[in-house]
């Protein structure tokens, strides 16, 4: 007992502490992370049982599209850069594929000519915050700081006067977070197809990333991966190409803002 009562304690001085937090109901602050939902044999992730579905649609945050239709749609999350991005968007422009770019105030500052490209490309600019922080621990002014940071850097190099779709940072939220950013105007946008691909030193090679994206595709699914993986950058043109013998097609995620067609 002494315990439960020193941690909900610890909750309320953590809430006071916080502006943003203190204003927000104690089940509005309870933080979800999103994770790996494997699918398989072809068959949608289920998230129902995590608790969170209910919300997630609440707030019009997406995680997949239309499960009855062969439409795939295919996310990068950029914090910084490692050299494969080119290369990515290489295949990309190569076989017609448009895909969504989630990134961060480091990656649009160190790297200004990709995010020109992306976009000259006809590739979405989402945002992934300026310092990627946990949002659930800091308020609502300094989650708006950190999107608007952003979103102000891109529309500066770019001209693009705003950005519609938001990656939470860790995929971490709550019911607080998928509220405040969706009053900011954005769409949190999750998945339903990733795999443990970020870490630089533990890489295992093209055939590894197409299969570990290959064995989950479903209809409908939203891809994750990080274009600081070689392994991605040298397995994308395999992971487009198997999923088209498959008869998948990939769309922009503004499709999964406006009725699919």
């Amino acid at each position: 007992m002494k315990r439960v009562g020193i941690a909900l304690l610890l909750g309320i001085l953590l809430c006071s502490a916080i502006p943003g937090l203190s204003a927000a109901a104690p089940s509005a602050n309870k933080a979800f992370h999103f994770g790996f939902k494997k699918s398989v044999d072809g068959a949608p992730a289920s998230i129902a049982e995590e608790g969170f579905q209910s919300i997630i649609k609440q707030h019009g945050a997406i995680f997949m599209g239309d499960s009855s239709r062969k439409n795939l749609y295919l996310t990068f999350d950029n914090g910084y850069e490692n050299g494969y991005t080119s290369a990515i968007l290489d295949v990309l422009q190569e076989r017609g594929v448009p895909a969504a770019f989630f990134v961060t105030g480091h990656y649009v500052a160190t790297e200004p000519e990709l995010v020109k490209r992306m976009l000259r490309e006809g590739h979405i600019v989402g945002n992934h915050s300026w310092s990627h922080p946990d949002m659930t621990t800091i308020g609502n002014g300094q989650i708006k700081q950190e999107l608007t940071r952003v979103q102000d850097a891109v529309t500066q190099l770019t001209g693009q006067p705003t950005m519609r779709f938001l990656r939470p940072p860790r995929g971490i939220f709550n019911e607080r977070t998928l509220k405040v950013t969706r009053e900011l105007g954005y769409t949190n946008v999750f998945w339903s197809v990733a795999y443990k691909d970020w870490e630089t030193q533990q890489q295992k090679g093209w055939k590894y990333a197409l299969t570990q994206v290959m064995s989950q595709l479903h209809p409908g699914a939203v891809i994750l991966l990080h274009s600081v993986s070689k392994d991605n950058a040298e397995a994308i043109g395999a992971i487009i190409e198997e999923a088209r013998k498959q008869g998948y097609e990939f769309r922009s995620l503004e499709m999964l803002s406006s009725p699919e067609k």
